[in-house]
Protein backbone atom coordinates (compact mmCIF):
# COMPACT_ATOMS: atom_id res chain seq x y z
CA UNK A 1 0.00 0.00 0.00
CA UNK A 2 1.35 3.46 -0.83
CA UNK A 3 2.53 5.33 2.30
CA UNK A 4 -0.20 7.97 2.00
CA UNK A 5 -3.08 5.47 1.98
CA UNK A 6 -3.88 5.94 5.63
CA UNK A 7 -6.85 4.15 7.23
CA UNK A 8 -10.06 6.06 6.64
CA UNK A 9 -9.25 7.35 3.14
CA UNK A 10 -9.51 4.35 0.82
CA UNK A 11 -13.16 3.52 1.15
CA UNK A 12 -13.04 3.66 4.96
CA UNK A 13 -11.53 0.18 5.07
CA UNK A 14 -9.06 -1.16 7.60
CA UNK A 15 -5.53 -1.62 6.30
CA UNK A 16 -4.53 -5.28 5.69
CA UNK A 17 -1.70 -6.83 7.74
CA UNK A 18 1.74 -5.74 6.56
CA UNK A 19 4.04 -8.16 4.77
CA UNK A 20 7.76 -8.34 4.02
CA UNK A 21 6.95 -7.20 0.47
CA UNK A 22 5.23 -4.10 1.92
CA UNK A 23 8.34 -3.20 3.93
CA UNK A 24 10.68 -3.72 0.97
CA UNK A 25 8.42 -1.78 -1.39
CA UNK A 26 8.14 1.14 1.06
CA UNK A 27 11.91 1.31 1.58
CA UNK A 28 12.70 1.07 -2.12
CA UNK A 29 9.95 3.54 -3.04
CA UNK A 30 11.42 6.14 -0.69
CA UNK A 31 14.91 5.58 -2.11
CA UNK A 32 13.52 6.36 -5.57
CA UNK A 33 11.29 9.26 -4.55
CA UNK A 34 14.07 10.90 -2.55
CA UNK A 35 16.56 10.58 -5.41
CA UNK A 36 18.90 8.20 -3.60
CA UNK A 37 18.24 5.87 -6.53
CA UNK A 38 18.15 7.62 -9.89
CA UNK A 39 16.73 6.76 -13.28
CA UNK A 40 18.55 3.91 -15.00
CA UNK A 41 20.05 2.34 -11.87
CA UNK A 42 19.76 -1.45 -11.82
CA UNK A 43 18.14 -3.09 -8.78
CA UNK A 44 19.24 -6.69 -8.30
CA UNK A 45 16.59 -8.92 -6.80
CA UNK A 46 19.07 -11.16 -4.97
CA UNK A 47 20.84 -8.19 -3.39
CA UNK A 48 17.51 -6.63 -2.41
CA UNK A 49 16.38 -9.86 -0.74
CA UNK A 50 19.68 -10.27 1.09
CA UNK A 51 19.63 -6.67 2.33
CA UNK A 52 16.21 -7.20 3.89
CA UNK A 53 16.92 -10.73 5.11
CA UNK A 54 14.12 -12.38 3.15
CA UNK A 55 13.69 -14.86 0.31
CA UNK A 56 13.53 -13.76 -3.32
CA UNK A 57 9.73 -13.96 -3.47
CA UNK A 58 8.93 -10.88 -1.28
CA UNK A 59 11.65 -8.95 -3.13
CA UNK A 60 10.12 -9.93 -6.47
CA UNK A 61 6.63 -8.96 -5.25
CA UNK A 62 7.93 -5.56 -4.10
CA UNK A 63 9.55 -4.94 -7.48
CA UNK A 64 6.36 -5.86 -9.30
CA UNK A 65 4.43 -3.48 -7.08
CA UNK A 66 6.75 -0.60 -7.88
CA UNK A 67 6.56 -1.52 -11.55
CA UNK A 68 2.77 -1.03 -11.32
CA UNK A 69 3.45 2.43 -9.83
CA UNK A 70 5.72 3.29 -12.79
CA UNK A 71 8.74 3.68 -10.50
CA UNK A 72 10.55 0.62 -11.83
CA UNK A 73 10.83 -0.93 -15.28
CA UNK A 74 11.46 -4.67 -15.54
CA UNK A 75 13.37 -5.71 -18.66
CA UNK A 76 13.80 -9.32 -19.90
CA UNK A 77 17.60 -9.01 -19.98
CA UNK A 78 18.54 -6.13 -17.64
CA UNK A 79 16.13 -6.98 -14.85
CA UNK A 80 14.68 -4.23 -12.63
CA UNK A 81 15.74 -0.67 -13.45
CA UNK A 82 14.66 2.59 -11.83
CA UNK A 83 12.36 4.34 -14.29
CA UNK A 84 13.64 7.66 -15.61
CA UNK A 85 11.65 10.87 -15.43
CA UNK A 86 9.39 10.47 -18.42
CA UNK A 87 7.33 13.16 -20.20
CA UNK A 88 4.90 10.53 -21.50
CA UNK A 89 4.37 9.22 -17.98
CA UNK A 90 3.58 12.74 -16.76
CA UNK A 91 1.02 13.24 -19.52
CA UNK A 92 -0.60 9.87 -18.89
CA UNK A 93 -0.69 10.13 -15.10
CA UNK A 94 -2.08 13.65 -15.01
CA UNK A 95 -4.67 12.85 -17.69
CA UNK A 96 -5.81 9.79 -15.75
CA UNK A 97 -5.91 11.72 -12.50
CA UNK A 98 -8.10 14.39 -14.09
CA UNK A 99 -10.46 11.72 -15.42
CA UNK A 100 -10.64 9.57 -12.29
CA UNK A 101 -10.57 12.31 -9.66
CA UNK A 102 -13.01 14.44 -11.64
CA UNK A 103 -15.53 11.58 -11.58
CA UNK A 104 -14.87 10.82 -7.91
CA UNK A 105 -15.20 14.45 -6.87
CA UNK A 106 -18.43 14.81 -8.86
CA UNK A 107 -19.89 11.91 -6.85
CA UNK A 108 -18.27 12.81 -3.55
CA UNK A 109 -18.84 16.57 -3.29
CA UNK A 110 -22.61 16.45 -2.60
CA UNK A 111 -22.07 13.72 0.02
CA UNK A 112 -19.16 15.21 1.97
CA UNK A 113 -19.80 15.38 5.70
CA UNK A 114 -18.45 17.98 8.09
CA UNK A 115 -15.91 15.37 9.22
CA UNK A 116 -14.75 14.84 5.62
CA UNK A 117 -14.29 18.59 5.14
CA UNK A 118 -12.41 18.80 8.44
CA UNK A 119 -10.11 15.96 7.36
CA UNK A 120 -9.30 17.72 4.09
CA UNK A 121 -8.77 21.02 5.95
CA UNK A 122 -6.38 19.35 8.39
CA UNK A 123 -4.37 17.78 5.55
CA UNK A 124 -4.20 21.15 3.78
CA UNK A 125 -3.04 22.95 6.92
CA UNK A 126 -0.29 20.39 7.49
CA UNK A 127 0.72 20.58 3.83
CA UNK A 128 1.09 24.37 4.05
CA UNK A 129 3.48 24.02 6.98
CA UNK A 130 5.40 20.93 5.82
CA UNK A 131 8.98 21.19 4.61
CA UNK A 132 9.94 17.51 4.51
CA UNK A 133 9.73 16.28 0.88
CA UNK A 134 8.85 12.79 2.12
CA UNK A 135 5.70 14.15 3.74
CA UNK A 136 4.71 16.75 1.14
CA UNK A 137 3.67 14.17 -1.45
CA UNK A 138 1.82 12.10 1.16
CA UNK A 139 -0.12 15.09 2.48
CA UNK A 140 -0.97 16.26 -1.02
CA UNK A 141 -2.46 12.83 -1.74
CA UNK A 142 -4.26 12.77 1.60
CA UNK A 143 -5.94 16.08 0.78
CA UNK A 144 -7.09 14.94 -2.66
CA UNK A 145 -8.30 11.56 -1.42
CA UNK A 146 -10.17 13.14 1.50
CA UNK A 147 -12.30 15.16 -0.92
CA UNK A 148 -13.01 12.05 -3.01
CA UNK A 149 -13.63 9.70 -0.08
CA UNK A 150 -17.44 10.02 -0.10
CA UNK A 151 -17.81 8.96 -3.74
CA UNK A 152 -19.14 5.57 -2.70
CA UNK A 153 -16.89 3.64 -5.11
CA UNK A 154 -14.01 1.83 -3.41
CA UNK A 155 -12.55 0.57 -6.69
CA UNK A 156 -12.44 4.08 -8.07
CA UNK A 157 -10.59 5.22 -4.95
CA UNK A 158 -8.09 2.38 -5.37
CA UNK A 159 -7.43 3.45 -8.96
CA UNK A 160 -6.89 7.04 -7.82
CA UNK A 161 -4.52 5.92 -5.06
CA UNK A 162 -2.50 3.99 -7.63
CA UNK A 163 -2.14 7.07 -9.82
CA UNK A 164 -1.05 9.12 -6.82
CA UNK A 165 1.65 6.53 -6.12
CA UNK A 166 2.89 6.83 -9.69
CA UNK A 167 2.74 10.63 -9.55
CA UNK A 168 4.47 11.17 -6.21
CA UNK A 169 8.02 11.56 -7.56
CA UNK A 170 6.68 14.25 -9.91
CA UNK A 171 4.56 15.89 -7.19
CA UNK A 172 7.59 16.13 -4.92
CA UNK A 173 9.53 17.74 -7.74
CA UNK A 174 6.68 20.14 -8.44
CA UNK A 175 6.06 21.19 -4.83
CA UNK A 176 9.64 21.27 -3.52
CA UNK A 177 11.86 22.27 -6.44
CA UNK A 178 9.83 24.42 -8.81
CA UNK A 179 8.46 27.17 -6.57
CA UNK A 180 4.95 25.98 -7.38
CA UNK A 181 3.64 25.34 -3.89
CA UNK A 182 1.94 28.75 -3.41
CA UNK A 183 -0.08 28.34 -6.60
CA UNK A 184 -0.90 24.72 -5.78
CA UNK A 185 -2.08 25.62 -2.30
CA UNK A 186 -4.28 28.44 -3.64
CA UNK A 187 -5.91 25.92 -5.99
CA UNK A 188 -6.31 23.43 -3.15
CA UNK A 189 -7.97 26.11 -1.05
CA UNK A 190 -10.35 27.01 -3.90
CA UNK A 191 -11.31 23.32 -4.29
CA UNK A 192 -11.97 22.98 -0.58
CA UNK A 193 -14.07 26.15 -0.44
CA UNK A 194 -16.16 24.97 -3.40
CA UNK A 195 -16.72 21.60 -1.74
CA UNK A 196 -17.69 23.30 1.50
CA UNK A 197 -20.37 25.24 -0.44
CA UNK A 198 -21.47 22.10 -2.27
CA UNK A 199 -20.54 23.72 -5.60
CA UNK A 200 -19.72 20.59 -7.60
CA UNK A 201 -19.11 22.33 -10.92
CA UNK A 202 -16.57 24.79 -9.50
CA UNK A 203 -14.83 22.13 -7.41
CA UNK A 204 -14.35 19.80 -10.39
CA UNK A 205 -13.32 22.61 -12.76
CA UNK A 206 -10.75 23.80 -10.21
CA UNK A 207 -9.42 20.27 -9.77
CA UNK A 208 -8.96 19.77 -13.50
CA UNK A 209 -7.28 23.16 -13.91
CA UNK A 210 -5.04 22.35 -10.94
CA UNK A 211 -3.90 19.07 -12.49
CA UNK A 212 -3.47 20.60 -15.93
CA UNK A 213 -1.33 23.43 -14.52
CA UNK A 214 0.84 21.02 -12.56
CA UNK A 215 1.39 18.68 -15.49
CA UNK A 216 2.25 21.56 -17.83
CA UNK A 217 4.71 23.01 -15.32
CA UNK A 218 6.51 19.68 -14.98
CA UNK A 219 6.69 19.14 -18.73
CA UNK A 220 8.04 22.65 -19.30
CA UNK A 221 10.75 22.05 -16.70
CA UNK A 222 11.76 18.76 -18.30
CA UNK A 223 12.01 20.42 -21.71
CA UNK A 224 14.32 23.01 -20.16
CA UNK A 225 16.48 20.27 -18.66
CA UNK A 226 15.48 20.97 -15.06
CA UNK A 227 14.41 17.43 -14.19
Amino acid sequence: MPPFAEPGLAGRRAAPPRTAADDIADSLREDILSGRLTGGEIIRQDELAARHGVSRMPARDALRRLESEALIEIHPTRGAVVAPFDPDAIREIYALRALLEGEALTLSCPRLSAADIDEAEAALARLEAERDPARIGALNSRFHLALCAACGNARLLDLIAGQHAGAERYVRRLLTGLDHQAQSQAEHRAMLDACRRGDVETAVATLRRHLDDGGRRLLATMREGGA
